[in-house]
């Protein structure tokens, strides 16, 4: 039986801009469990990364979230994300939940060493762990610790990112793109470190673009598409056997499969009605669309647009 450390049910966020009201990511359902890798792919744009910034409590102070997010792990109290405070999640943030963040490189200090910026880290969490025990762990030799950000190659500022987050020893690591403009050795060495986070307990959410990994790295997979969740079941079926129109279109667009081009753009996310996910210009689509319907097939679950058919 798996434990859930995260759950989020009819997650919704919008975010107001001077174009209009944005429909980040729309009625969301998502579960995170201990011991698993479970992938977030989808078109640039999707609300992959709002996904990933509401569970740390990193949206923009413009942002409303509503519906619920609740995060248990251990003997702790169960915490409600959404509406959490600041001040509460300085509490939360590296000992329960932890962000690898996409480009890490931009998100270290860049007049301060690792070393500096790790061990701070460290004392604020009141961790364990040493500096020179994180960089082993990730691959990294001691050396780094004096090294400046920019002196980082891309795969050591990414080993240094998940050197951060494992810090406080977190039930639950949301890892944004943590393998992008990677060389595939690093890309494999980078997916295997979350790997042994979940091997040793963790909910790890990876958020990744890269498809051909995934049999063995994710244990399930969830696909969004225009701020929904479209597709959620265990990664090799839903590989195998896609059941959404929007996940065969993203699979036949892989170059095994012959790079053939999605059958419409993605939709603007802008000042849209609440009900709708689609371009007003086009309602009917079978990619996104609305009213629709979760379908419930055993492991899976599918978004269908009411009267589409299956």
């Amino acid at each position: 039986m798996t434990t859930a450390l995260v759950e989020a049910r009819g997650l919704t966020v919008r975010i107001p801009t001077r174009a209009g009201t944005v429909h980040a990511v729309s009625d969301i359902d998502l579960r995170l469990d201990a011991g698993h890798v479970h992938a977030l792919v989808g078109e640039s744009g999707c609300g992959k990364s709002i996904i990933a910034a509401t569970l740390c409590g990193l949206l923009p102070a413009t942002a409303t979230a509503t519906g619920t997010v609740t995060l248990s792990d251990g003997d702790a109290v169960p915490t409600e994300l959404v509406g959490t405070r600041e001040n509460q999640w300085r509490r939360l943030r590296g000992r329960r939940i932890a962000l690898v963040p996409q480009s890490a490189a931009t998100f270290l200090t860049p007049v301060r060493t690792v070393g500096d910026q790790l061990t701070e880290t460290l004392r604020h969490l009141r961790s364990r762990h040493t500096v020179t025990s994180l960089l082993i762990r990730v691959g990294l030799p001691d050396a780094v610790a004096a090294l400046y950000p920019h002196q980082l190659s891309g795969g050591m500022a990414q080993r240094a990112a998940i050197a951060f987050a494992l810090a406080g020893d977190p039930a639950v690591i949301v890892a944004d793109e943590p393998t992008s403009n990677l060389d595939p050795q690093l890309t494999s060495h980078v997916l295997d470190l979350l790997d042994d986070c979940a091997h040793t307990g963790a909910a790890v959410l990876l958020i990744t673009h890269d498809l051909a990994a995934l049999p063995t790295h994710a244990d399930r997979l969830s696909v969004m598409h225009s701020g929904r969740i479209v597709e959620t079941g265990s990664t090799t079926a839903v590989l195998d056997d896609p059941g959404h129109p929007y996940t065969r279109a993203l699979l036949a667009a892989l170059p095994e499969h012959g790079l053939s081009p999605p059958p419409e753009m993605p939709p603007e996310l802008t000042s849209l009605p609440h009900y709708r996910v689609t371009h007003a210009n086009c309602p009917v689509s079978l990619l996104s669309g609305a009213p629709t319907s979760l379908d419930y097939r055993g492991g899976r679950v599918i978004r269908r647009l009411i009267g589409a058919p299956r």
